[in-house]
């Protein structure tokens, strides 16, 4: 009876999806050469001479190479790294690069890349799954993302500390968002203050970041006090909602400051105080003032308001008068500007882009690790902040105080 060997059939090899990748694995063999070339040439200017020269004065001698893999943004790269001992301080130690560290094994774009993806809500599994072509066999854990989160905390820690008194702030946008975080054992939801500035450029740039236990006016007057004691100068405007103890806290610190209520929220506040069946009419109204032409239309449509919903729901005049001439301060600005002054949009949105980041996360354990998420959003370059619309005539000066037209 013959007998049926079993013969071992090797698989076949599963195509690459997109066909073979000819240009890439070429390029990754010249970056291959190039990290080689860049080592060997800042090893020869720390030694003081070319590999196999014989010069005076030298710090060392080559010692062989090792084998060395480090991924890039082409993926994993194998070479050779020279080795050298070099005299310092009388004695010989192992030369060590600075600009390929000992134990790095993924380039900084890289670790760019995947920072970016967590702080934008990937979580270290999908972040392997997503990087894989890429990453190949370099190892990814959940300790290789615990490294460089804790890398950025140390970047965040100086840079919450950081001196201000060069980045030449004209306008400020002040405001909180709540997020909710373990505090003393128990889930709280507390704001997360938030600090905007506009260069004399135009640029927006994140001033600062800090949970507190409340919008208090103690709390502002904490978070604000900070920036002036890192040498933020009084700014030609700052933006806020309506929050009073804000008010006060800026008034006490920055006598006689430009102050825009955002008119967004203050239009909220209106409606809040009519049926919503009249909250288009409000809203109607309330526009014909933040988007008059100019100031004098703008207080002649103020005065109507106050007049109309007198008669009709005093309460809603009573609280446009409130705000007073603080809710068209940005005329006093060019009008190319007036978009970016008038609300305070601008930290709102960052505000949103927070909030979305934070859908994705578990509850954090920490304040400090819900401020490392929101300011590797910022830092990851997940949010752009991008100058403000007009700033083309940031250089005009503003014009004198809008006065308000009398109310019979």
């Amino acid at each position: 009876m013959n007998r049926i060997r079993a013969v071992a059939v090797k698989p076949a090899a599963v195509p690459a999806p997109f066909g073979a990748d000819t240009l890439t694995e070429a390029i990754r063999a010249q970056v291959q050469r190039t990290i080689v070339q860049i080592a060997n040439e800042e090893l020869s200017a720390f030694i003081g001479a070319a590999a196999y020269a014989r010069t005076e004065g030298r710090r060392g001698y080559r010692n062989g190479t090792k084998t060395r893999t480090l991924t890039t943004s082409m993926g994993p790269c194998e070479f050779a790294m020279p080795r050298a001992l070099v005299f310092e301080g009388g004695q010989r130690v192992e030369w060590r690069s600075g600009m390929i560290p000992r134990y790095a094994r993924r380039a900084r774009e890289v670790d760019a890349t995947l920072i970016g993806l967590y702080f934008g809500g990937v979580n270290t599994r999908k972040v392997s799954v997503a990087l894989k072509p890429l990453l190949r066999e370099s190892p990814l854990s959940k300790s290789s993302i615990s490294r460089l989160t804790a890398r950025l905390k140390g970047f965040f820690e100086s840079w919450q500390s950081r001196n201000l008194a060069g980045e030449g702030i004209r306008y400020l946008y002040l405001d909180a968002t709540y997020i909710g975080m373990r505090c003393a054992g128990r889930y709280k939801k507390l704001p997360v203050m938030a600090a905007v500035g506009v260069r004399s450029t135009g640029e927006k740039v994140l001033l600062n970041l800090k949970v507190m236990g409340s919008e208090s006016a103690a709390a502002w007057e904490d978070f604000v006090g900070d920036l002036s004691a890192r040498g933020l100068k009084k700014p030609a405007l700052v933006v806020t909602d309506g929050n009073k103890g804000l008010a006060l806290v800026l008034e006490r610190l920055w006598p006689g400051l430009a102050r825009q209520r955002c008119t967004v929220h203050k239009l909220w506040n209106l409606q809040s105080h009519v049926p919503r069946h009249l909250h288009e009419e409000v809203a109607a109204d309330f526009r014909g003032i933040v988007y008059a032409e100019d100031p004098k239309a703008a207080w002649a449509a103020y005065g109507a308001f106050v007049r109309k919903w007198r008669r009709l729901h005093e309460s809603v005049a009573r609280s446009l008068e409130e705000a007073g001439a603080d809710l068209l301060t940005f005329m006093r600005f060019p009008k190319a500007q007036w978009k970016s002054l008038r609300t305070t949009n601008i930290i709102e949105r960052l505000n949103g882009a927070f909030k979305q980041r934070v859908k994705t996360q578990g509850l954090f354990p920490t304040e400090s690790s819900v401020l490392i998420v929101l300011f590797g959003v910022v830092a990851s370059g997940m949010v752009r902040l991008r100058r403000i619309s007009g700033f083309e005539t940031m250089a005009e000066a503003p014009t004198e105080v809008v006065q308000a037209l009398a109310v019979a």
